[in-house]
């Protein structure tokens, strides 16, 4: 929601005899709905610094009602699965699906499989012509920074799995469920973000103290959701032609994936670690993303077989690209922070 560039200065008025007051931006108060008379709650932070919103009314109504996704019938595969990831990434607790005609046996399936699929949510009531399905997490437990860090730790599985599978030359057993594991953080983190794009105060405590960071934090999040694609295709692709990797690519791979391994670690600490310093050496090293792709054109040229082109191509290139925009990200947040000066040593 806009509210327009207000001037954010405000001059502070006297209110009374001992009391002080000072202005709210009109355009501010008019998205708020507030009136002469209503009240704001506030929170203080450690540097002085105050975050508004109006407080609840007494006659706000005691539920919020269900998002509601009604049809004639769901015959699509993967329709109403996608609705209801998409009502609680959107936010919505209670999502309600109703139909003309009875859901046959696969949407239900479907309908409760997309429930295991996201943290918190259950099928609470079900009916031939309607499904409820209710979120109980309590967002404010799920900071940013720790779901990031979960996500890193899935990231990180996913290279040990691929470097399993090239060393035993044996089919991947975590494929689905890391890649099920992936898919519940990621629209968690999406859910995280658009609630507290709704509530500064809820950004406040779940690690996003400036609400302009949000912006920033959706950029990690999408990138995060890149390497977990790019991730999962790679693991499938190797564990489908595991008896077929031939020796050069399988020693090219166990020299690479610790070296993506650890890049990747060093570029999401130094994210959520707010260093200048730190944040300028992992940008340094991340030019070393150009070399592994051009040691992957080399080395796994899709001529070497379908499966290592195809890998070499998504995990070295691709996902090399990711790594070095959050590196790029992780400088970004380190200036926002404005606690430090470096000075980079010429070279």
């Amino acid at each position: 929601m806009a509210w327009g560039t207000p001037n954010r200065e405000r001059r502070v008025l006297k209110a009374g005899h001992s009391s002080i007051a000072v202005t709210l931006p009109k355009p501010w108060a008019e998205a708020m709905h507030l009136r002469p008379g209503d009240l704001v709650v506030f929170d203080q932070n450690d540097d002085g610094t105050l975050f508004l919103k109006p407080a609840p009314t007494s006659n706000a109504p005691a539920g919020v009602a269900p998002y509601l996704v009604q049809a004639p019938s769901f015959d699509t595969e993967g329709v109403l699965e996608r609705l209801i990831v998409g009502a609680y990434r959107a936010g919505h607790d209670a999502i309600e699906i109703r139909t003309d005609t009875a859901l046959g046996p696969d949407r239900v399936e479907e309908v409760v499989a997309a429930a295991r699929g996201l943290l918190g949510v259950s099928v609470v009531a079900q009916e031939p012509n309607r499904v409820l399905l209710q979120n109980f997490i309590d967002p404010s437990k799920y900071g940013l920074p720790q779901l990031v860090q979960r996500m890193k730790m899935i990231l990180v599985a996913f290279l040990d799995e691929m470097e399993e599978v090239v060393r035993r030359r044996v089919r991947s057993r975590r494929a689905t469920t890391l890649e099920e594991e992936a898919k519940k953080v990621l629209s968690l983190l999406v859910r995280q973000l658009f609630l507290a794009s709704r509530d500064w105060s809820l950004a406040r405590r779940i690690g996003s103290p400036d609400p302009r960071q949000l912006l920033e934090w959706r950029v990690v999040v999408h990138s995060l959701e890149e390497l977990g694609a790019y991730y999962h295709e790679a693991l499938t692709l190797l564990s489908d032609e595991a008896d077929k990797i031939g020796a050069e690519t399988a020693t090219g791979l166990t020299e690479r994936l610790p070296e993506l391994q650890a890049r990747l670690k060093d570029v999401v600490d130094a994210l959520m670690h707010r260093s200048l310093e730190r944040a300028c050496e992992v940008y340094q090293a991340s030019s070393g993303g150009d070399r592994i792709a051009l040691d992957a054109k080399r080395n796994f040229s899709p001529t070497r077989g379908p499966a290592a082109g195809r890998m070499a191509r998504h995990l070295l290139e691709r996902s090399a690209l990711c790594v070095d925009l959050l590196a790029e990200l992780a400088i970004d947040r380190a200036v926002a922070a404005g606690s430090e000066t470096v000075l980079a040593a010429a070279t």
